[in-house]
């Protein structure tokens, strides 16, 4: 599928700033007063700035208030719901802790099961679509979990639990990838099955759909080169997991180090979550005998 800049911006900041709203809704770190202000700051910065950027791919952003009213059936909408609630009750949260020094323990919880549940969504708006096969599987929301705990940790400076989580993340993402490479194979997806006349025969295409390209094309099919492919997810791997495993290794929480090891993190989330959407086939693909 087209790896859209504003999807790509929206997932990894909102991961990042919901994932950090995880940590701080059950108390790491423990701070409050003014270091208490700069951490939610920032978690609201990521958090608001991704559901922001998700509005610049929708066709009509004036309508996205409508994301709200489709909760019964759409992800999309639980998830806008999901993350207003987050939101709410982190603002609360985050007001006692500045201001009054106090820790509203049961708050704190929620918020951070809201933030979590605000990740979860997020990732079944790509897991629950059959006609993507390496998106509809459980590494897809076990992804998305691991790496908004892995960038929170790393954001919170609790560095063991950014190590752990960073490993995990690592480890996650290339069994999704792994698994991811042959479901579509797996799905025995053709053109007979794309076009709805499975059992009919052997299916050809006698001439193209039309000349000219259209939404479907733009939006549906996308092609990336497997060496490109490859080059590209070591790449990630390395600078979303290795390289800050290793500076939080040497340097710890704090200092030069730490920040090289959070510009790295994005770096290579970012990397990952543009494959997400490039390598993802659509099987829209074998109606344009684009597969």
């Amino acid at each position: 599928m087209h790896p859209s800049p504003s999807v790509i911006v929206f997932t990894v900041l909102s991961g990042l700033g919901f994932g950090l709203l995880i940590w701080l809704g059950v108390g790491f770190p423990q701070v409050t007063g003014w270091s208490a202000f700069g951490m939610f700051a920032l978690a609201y910065l990521l958090a608001v700035g991704g559901l922001a950027a998700s509005t610049f791919h929708l066709g009509n952003p004036q309508r996205a208030l409508l994301a709200f009213t489709q909760w019964q059936t759409s992800w999309l909408s639980r998830e806008a719901i999901a993350s207003v609630l987050t939101l709410v009750l982190m603002a609360v949260f985050g007001f006692a802790l500045v201001f009054f020094g106090t820790r509203l323990y049961g708050l704190g919880f929620l918020g951070s099961f809201c933030a979590l549940l605000t990740v979860l969504t997020t990732s079944m708006i790509y897991t629950q679509l059959k006609t993507v096969p390496r998106w509809h599987q459980p590494g897809t929301p076990i992804l998305f979990v691991a790496l908004a705990l892995a960038g929170g940790a790393l954001l919170t400076g609790v560095t063991v639990a950014a190590l752990w989580f960073l490993l995990v993340a690592g480890g996650v993402q290339i069994m999704v990838w792994t698994i991811g490479d042959s479901l579509y194979r797996e799905s025995k997806t053709s053109l007979a099955t794309a076009t709805g006349l499975d059992g009919s025969g052997d299916i050809r295409q006698m001439s193209p759909p039309h000349t000219g390209s259209n939404y479907l094309l733009t939006e549906m099919v996308y092609v990336v080169g497997r060496k490109h492919a490859q080059l590209l997810r070591i790449a990630s791997i390395i600078t979303m997991s290795g390289l800050p495993v290793l500076l939080l290794l040497i340097g710890g929480s704090g200092g030069f180090a730490w920040g090289l090891a959070v510009v790295s993190h994005v770096a290579g989330v970012g990397m990952s979550r543009w494959l997400f959407f490039a390598e993802a086939e659509h099987v829209a693909r074998h109606y344009y005998d684009q597969r």
